[in-house]
């Protein structure tokens, strides 16, 4: 079992405090009991969904502070159930490009959510410009969070050799899904389009991971070495990206 919980725990050097020491502990202690209890990874996802959802209707009343108090806390759910639901993804090995579209659409529900409840409560004070500034947040917001996974992912597959955390390959993706159901075709164009999104945000260099795939396989017997040396330089600028997660933009928006 400590193999299992092992794997399935995100990478702790590069994590942001509040999920390593308040929100993940938390997923991770949910995990079991979701498997005990027979609940899949998009059942969890539904769940923090839900909770989004209806933290974006407290919000619209933000001005009861028991409202605003109380859409925080469900928006502390949906963290929760979001650790929760890739956790349990990796524990039970149940993937899908479904549950990944899932997932991601939970987690841009949430936040649409809860704009769309500011929004409409500050239409009397502001105006109907007031959208403008909502629809900028959350255009900001999807090029944030989608850059900033794709960096984690970035060190995890280069600085600490986790296979399932590279990069997918958009063409073998487009052949892929030439194989699936409608549905499932419409899941695999929708996780190519973000895909495509975070290399254009991240700065992902294609050129230089094939060079540094290229070494690795020349010289295995130095992976160790190259792997500490990319965590040792890379970690201290993934951690600045954690200013860009979705935690603060919650504290932020509570405030």
């Amino acid at each position: 079992m400590k193999k299992t919980t092992d794997e399935i725990k995100r990478t702790g050097e590069i994590e942001e405090f509040t999920n390593l020491y308040i929100i993940h502990p938390i997923s991770s202690w949910l995990v079991p009991q979701f498997i005990r209890l027979n609940i899949t990874p998009n059942m969890v996802s539904s769940f923090g969904m839900v909770c989004g959802l209806l933290s974006g209707f407290c919000y619209y009343h933000y001005q009861n502070p028991l409202f605003a108090v109380l859409g925080f806390a469900l928006m502390f759910l949906w963290h929760i159930f979001d650790g929760a639901d890739g956790q349990l993804a990796r524990a039970t090995q149940n993937f899908s490009e479904i549950g990944k579209v899932i997932d991601g659409i939970c987690d841009y529900v949430t936040f649409i959510s809860v704009y769309v409840g500011l929004s409409l409560a500050l239409v009397p004070l502001y105006g109907t410009k007031i959208w403008y500034l909502s629809i900028f947040a959350g255009i900001c917001h999807a090029i944030q969070s989608g850059a900033y996974e794709l960096q984690r992912s970035e060190y995890d597959f280069w600085g600490k050799g986790k296979q399932g955390a590279d990069l997918p390959n958009i063409n073998e993706m487009i052949e892929s899904g030439k194989e699936k159901s409608a549905l499932g075709q419409i899941a695999n164009q929708l996780h190519i389009g973000y895909i495509r999104m975070q290399y254009v945000f991240s700065g992902v260099d294609l050129s230089f991971r094939n060079s540094l795939k290229q070494l690795l396989g020349l010289s295995p017997e130095n992976e160790d070495k190259l792997r500490e040396l990319y965590r040792e330089i890379y970690a201290p600028a993934v951690n600045n990206w954690s200013l860009l997660c979705a935690n603060y933009r919650t504290f932020a928006i509570f405030l």
